[in-house]
């Protein structure tokens, strides 16, 4: 008997305790919703932004590429013989003619060796002179005569071909340009073909780059082109397309394109890399607004577009309730809608919209980061972000 009331108690214990448990999980479950319910019902700040008019302009069409500078004549100046470096005419960075003396080697046996060659030359052309007397008096046949001349010019040329491999002891600037750094030491050894220091003719100079075979229409010797270097981010050069390969690269269906620039700065150095721009003659209309107004994002570039906030009984754009709308537009008249567009060109601070804007379309040129579709907004002007196509450095 007292084995079943104590079962019975148990069971009652439990039922209770899972009353109670049932109540307090059911009260914070019931809690966590109101709160939930608050924070989503709560009406949002309005955030303020400035904003900016799409506008509708005109410009010039270019074409972008990349390129890569590069010296009309560019080489490594080396020794075409061998020899002991015995004399350095030049600094590291001279700016030198052709025909500039760079580096003499040791060349005592050489001289030496020349003067020898001229003193048998000299003896030969005696010895002709003397066997076309006596040819002429008739002691000797034309044989001997042709013979006498044969030697004579053997031994002038082995001469001269002497005189010439002193002259390589003497190694020159081949053309006008700009040295780089001594690459040899004095009394150092060359071997034939070792370098001794690059040189560079930088006035004036090439960028070399590519377009896609479709633009080749487009295009053409005389063209203008501006390119930017990262060196001097806040400086354009101008030149013009100088000449275009006849073919097309079948591996990457792009055709090669050289612009000329005078370069008298020296400032284009060959190896930099430069950011091209190509006018064309053409121009087109494009609806423009501030960088600063586009949310950059890996699934799409977006902009906030300013809209009057709706009234009581009105709907948005995406068909929202009305009390929906009421609460987002709370405490302000404007508010945002979020809409992906597509970018194309960009000029100074402005870039161009080719789809999903139209001009008049007011966009928030600041504090994107708070916004969200929907969002209340207030406006405030007195600080505008820049707009302007050619901007230049304040301390220019």
């Amino acid at each position: 008997m007292s084995k079943r009331i104590f079962s019975k108690r148990m069971v009652i214990m439990l039922i209770i305790l899972a009353v109670v448990f049932g109540l307090i999980f059911g009260f914070k479950a019931f809690m966590g919703k109101m709160m939930n319910d608050f924070f989503d019902n709560m009406p949002q700040p309005a955030a303020a932004v400035s904003t900016y008019e799409a506008r509708q302009d005109n410009w010039a069409s270019i074409l972008e590429a990349v390129g890569t500078v590069n010296a009309v004549n560019g080489v490594n100046v080396t020794a075409q013989v061998p020899g002991e470096v015995e004399a350095i005419e030049f600094e590291s960075g001279d700016s030198v003619k052709k025909g500039d003396v760079l580096i003499r080697l040791e060349a005592a046996a050489d001289r030496a060796q020349l003067n020898a060659l001229e003193a048998t030359a000299g003896l030969a052309r005696q010895e002709y002179d003397r066997y076309q007397r006596l040819f002429k008096q008739g002691s000797i046949s034309r044989s001997e005569l042709d013979n006498r001349r044969a030697q004579r010019d053997q031994a002038v040329a082995q001469a001269q071909a002497q005189r010439e491999q002193l002259n390589y002891k003497t190694v020159r600037a081949p053309f006008d340009g700009v040295l780089g750094i001594r690459q040899v030491d004095l009394g150092q050894f060359l071997q034939a073909g070792t370098p001794v220091v690059s040189l560079n003719q930088l006035q004036p100079i090439f960028v070399d780059f590519a377009l896609p075979e479709q633009e080749l229409s487009r295009i053409e010797k005389g063209l203008k082109v501006r390119v930017t270097l990262d060196a001097y981010t806040d400086q354009q050069f101008e030149g013009e397309i100088s000449a275009i390969e006849p073919g097309v690269s079948e591996a990457t269906r792009n055709v090669s394109v050289q612009a000329r620039f005078e370069n008298e700065d020296n400032k284009l150095r060959p190896g930099m890399f430069a950011s091209v721009d190509i006018q064309l003659p053409q121009s087109e209309d494009v609806v423009v607004i501030p960088r600063t107004a586009i949310s950059y994002a890996p699934y799409g570039n977006a902009v906030f577009v300013v809209k009057d906030a709706p009234q009581k009984g009105e709907t948005g754009e995406n068909e929202e309730s009305d009390a929906d709308s009421e609460k987002k537009a709370e405490g302000a008249d404007k508010i945002v809608k979020k809409r992906f567009v597509k970018l194309g060109r960009r000029r100074g601070d402005l870039v161009a919209v080719i789809d999903g804007l139209k001009p008049g379309e007011v966009v928030a040129t600041s504090g994107l980061l708070k916004l969200r579709n929907d969002a209340a907004v207030t406006i405030e002007n007195d600080v505008q972000p820049s707009a302007d196509a050619t901007p230049t450095p304040g301390n220019s």
